[in-house]
């Protein structure tokens, strides 16, 4: 329509100025040349908008991400410095672990030195004893000396009566423990299967436990050994070291235990240096 009223507006204007044809039709194309031109850049505008909004957005996205990833990063920075820091916390506590193990090693060849000392010494006290070995045995195991003493050493018969003879060895024992004053001392009772039952004892359990505490009684009263070193307690026929099945073997069982160990009061300070 616009295009119709320019042509008129023109023609009428070449009517008037008599102008000619020709110049005419060069004139007309010159407009229609202009404006498919004007046509051609408004679409180019229009499309110029079209991808400015589009790089706008994606420019916001990047800025967003961009945040997402700048705070990512910074998190990682975060986890790195506080996992180096875990780190050399870690390599410290290892060191101390290695240093408490090794201070464990030399304590525990010390100790093993020390009870190797204590058995040859019991051994030499006790030597001139009228014993065989299955009456008396002497030995380090677990990190602890055993005495092992068998019951008609120091016992007559289902009685919990301490033999006259017996106090020449528990002479001689009192005498090592006395001088190690640093162990602690549990006495332990043992029997064999064979049942029992008195007016005094109700089994063996008893039996084994009454055996104990006289002989604690016995190095208590007559050799001079500290009764806070010493525990006493009966396993009954429940800890044989041989089966109970030939006569032989149940003489071994029926024995009394003199253990020695290092007092509690030193393994607990051991512990609380390891956790320190």
């Amino acid at each position: 329509m616009k295009r119709i009223l320019v042509l008129l507006m023109l023609s009428a204007v070449l009517m008037s100025s008599c102008v000619s044809k020709k110049k005419y039709r060069e004139m007309e194309a010159q407009y229609i040349k202009a404006d498919k031109n004007y046509k051609k850049f408004k679409q180019n505008y229009t499309e110029c908008k079209v991808e400015k909004a589009q790089l706008q957005s994606q420019l916001e996205a990047l800025r967003t991400n961009n945040a997402s990833l700048q705070k990512a990063l910074d998190k990682c920075i975060s986890l790195n410095q506080q996992g180096n820091v875990n780190i050399s916390k870690l390599l410290e506590e290892i060191r101390s672990s290695n240093e408490y193990i090794q201070m464990l090693i030399k304590e525990n060849k010390k100790k093993d030195s020390l009870n190797q000392v204590l058995k040859e010494q019991l051994t030499k006290s006790i030597a001139d004893v009228d014993a065989n070995d299955k009456d008396l045995d002497i030995k380090v195991q677990k990190g602890v000396v055993f005495i092992s003493l068998s019951d008609k050493m120091l016992f007559k018969s289902g009685s919990t009566k301490i033999n006259k003879d017996a106090d020449r060895v528990l002479a001689k024992i009192a005498q090592i423990l006395n001088a190690h004053p640093d162990y602690e001392i549990l006495i332990v009772g043992n029997t064999d299967n064979v049942p029992i039952h008195t007016q005094c004892i109700k089994d063996n359990w008893d039996l084994s436990a009454l055996r104990a505490t006289a002989i604690a009684r016995r190095l208590q009263k007559n050799f001079g050994v500290d009764p806070k070193r010493m525990t006493a307690g009966g396993r009954g026929e429940w800890n044989p070291k041989v089966p109970n099945d030939t006569p032989e073997n149940r003489s071994v069982n029926r024995r009394t235990e003199i253990i020695l160990l290092p007092k509690l009061d030193q393994f607990m300070k051991l512990m609380n240096q390891a956790a320190k």
